[in-house]
């Protein structure tokens, strides 16, 4: 009798809260994100979206943002079910994907790969690929910015044996700060702030953009699994919607997206201007695209993701080619 009774409540509280009955409305669904390393700029959209209601306007409790040691890591963690969404670079995920990772991509932040050689303008102009010839390269030898690396290379007629590479983890601008190495490969939104904060400003560093070279393919972007699309897809809908939102957000008001965000996250209480660098440097170069200007911030194409998963091949990353339809979706950015 009392099983009976709690089905009934649960079924009786179920249609009121479809029906926007008062007082009687579901919890909101609990998600977990994971990060592909410390805060950035680009992350803002989780903390805003959290702080301004967004998600919870749509029915999403964000319970955990955390950070992360690298995209292949985050997307082992959402493809193993340890969080529900994550942020990475869609180039990895695709090279996890050929790996059995079960994770697809739902929203592409960066529509323009936003990685880049990077070098002190005192030390080195970079001007072409062929200017790293003889040059010590300071590289993390796993993760998105080394599938960045022997891709670049591949383009441009290049090999690793024309360059010395020197093995370095994060944070990467203190090998190039301290002068261990002469160029890192690193993120224009991401190392780039950080190190122009500590080398003397705008006009400190040369860079040298992938994209500009040959690397064709989309930065990085939201994902979750391919279980929480199947069992899940009204919650995968709903914080898309909701991300999307704060994302809209973010370009609209910069500097209190960083202001949310340094707040938000322990230890960034001093870092605002950082991450308003980053946020900027999105603004100005990778946030945007024709896609995005018809369909808004986010948008996929079958068309891109072709290219994406081409460079990858053609440039020998990806060992065997992908069918497109297995990294992506665009169900959920339909705006209503």
């Amino acid at each position: 009798m009392l099983r009976r009774s709690l089905i009934k409540a649960a079924t009786l509280a179920a249609f009121a809260g479809a029906l926007g009955f008062p007082g009687m409305a579901l919890a909101a669904d609990k998600v977990t994100v994971q990060l592909d390393w410390v805060v950035r700029g680009n992350h803002a959209m989780f903390f805003v979206g959290k702080e301004k209601g967004f998600f919870a306007k749509n029915d999403i409790d964000v319970a955990e943002i955390r950070k992360g040691s690298g995209s292949p890591d985050a997307m082992r963690l959402v493809g193993n079910g340890n969080a529900d969404f994550g942020f990475g670079d869609l180039p990895t995920l695709a090279v996890a994907r050929s790996q059995n990772v079960p994770v697809v991509a739902l929203a592409a932040v960066n529509q323009h790969s936003p990685l880049a050689i990077i070098s002190l303008a005192k030390t080195v102009k970079l001007t072409k690929p062929a200017d790293l010839k003889g040059l010590t390269i300071g590289i993390h030898p796993a993760g998105s910015t080394y599938i960045f690396f022997k891709g670049f290379l591949a383009a441009n007629g290049l090999t690793e044996k024309d360059m010395t590479l020197n093995s370095v983890s994060p944070p990467y601008e203190s090998y190039l700060l301290l002068g261990r190495v002469q160029t890192v490969v690193g993120y224009v939104d991401a190392e780039v702030p950080e190190l122009e904060a500590k080398a003397g400003g705008p006009g400190s560093l040369s860079i040298m953009m992938g994209a500009d070279h040959g690397w064709k393919a989309y930065g990085s972007g939201l994902f979750t699994s391919e279980k929480m699309i199947k069992d899940k897809p009204d919650v995968v809908a709903r914080f898309v919607k909701a991300y999307r939102e704060a994302f809209d957000y973010v370009v609209a008001h910069p500097e209190e997206a960083a202001e949310i965000t340094a707040k938000a996250a322990p230890g960034y209480a001093d870092k605002k201007d950082v991450l308003l660098a980053q946020i900027n440097a999105d603004i100005a170069s990778t946030f945007t695209s024709p896609d995005t200007k018809d369909h808004g911030l986010g948008w996929m194409t079958k068309a891109q993701w072709e290219e994406t998963l081409k460079t990858l091949t053609d440039q020998g990353v990806l060992k065997t080619a992908l069918p497109v339809d297995d990294v992506f979706t665009d169900k959920f950015l339909a705006k209503e």
